[in-house]
């Protein structure tokens, strides 16, 4: 039986995301590091999208949902328990909150970023649309370690590449906001061995074609 073949990118969020979720499943698979300025034939005969994470199963079953690609690892194996099995509320209320990150905060944190590389006079209007999301989830962590309790679940793991891209387009501001929770809750992450793994750069594929066992550690 072959391994999954995953397609990734390493600063892009969604793959960050699918990467730090293999990792936690320990489930190996093939990584395969592309960029988006050429995209291998691979990977477009597979998917149309052309974007990453694409997950490739036997030849024949592909995900490309990298929030998909997070529950199918953990589906394999949860050994820290991210699904929270034990309480059938949890899953949904996970989902909705995912959900909320993908369809609205990302939006305006395009905005926020392309904003601020610009200089525009909107980049405090969208950074204020994204505080709109932010601010309930500091509340949550004034409370509890993690978003979902004392310990970390799917959705820390789903929303960690999108607050961290928010944490980095104005530093300075960043930390001198009340965002304390918030920020600690970043630095607990960043000091996750997992973390550093799953920001571990490797050839591009394009210029290779060499594939690396990722995720079985």
């Amino acid at each position: 039986m072959s391994l999954p073949i995953l397609y990734s990118l390493r600063r892009c969020p969604y793959a960050m995301r699918a990467r730090i979720a293999i990792l936690l499943a320990k489930q190996p698979v093939l990584l395969r590091d592309v960029v988006m300025k050429n995209i291998p034939e691979e990977l477009l005969a597979v998917s149309p999208k052309r974007t990453v994470p694409i997950l490739l199963i036997e030849d024949s079953h592909v995900i490309d949902e990298s929030v998909d690609i997070m529950i199918w690892a953990l589906n394999q194996s949860d050994p820290n328990n991210l699904l929270i099995k034990n309480h059938p509320d949890a899953f949904p209320t996970m989902q909705t909150l995912i959900n909320r990150n993908d369809n609205e905060f990302v939006e305006s944190l395009e905005k926020y970023k392309t904003a601020a590389r610009y200089h525009a006079p909107e980049e405090t209007s969208h950074r204020q649309q994204c505080e709109r999301f932010l601010s309930p989830l500091e509340q949550c962590l004034a409370k509890q370690e993690y978003l979902m309790g004392a310990s970390p679940s799917l959705a820390d793991y789903a929303l960690l590449p999108f607050i961290r891209q928010f944490s980095r387009v104005d530093r300075k501001w960043f930390v001198k906001t009340p965002y304390s929770n918030l920020n600690r809750w970043l630095n607990t992450h960043y000091q996750n061995p997992i973390y550093s793994k799953a920001m571990t750069q490797y050839p591009q594929w394009a210029d290779t074609h060499q594939e690396f066992l990722f995720g079985d550690e």
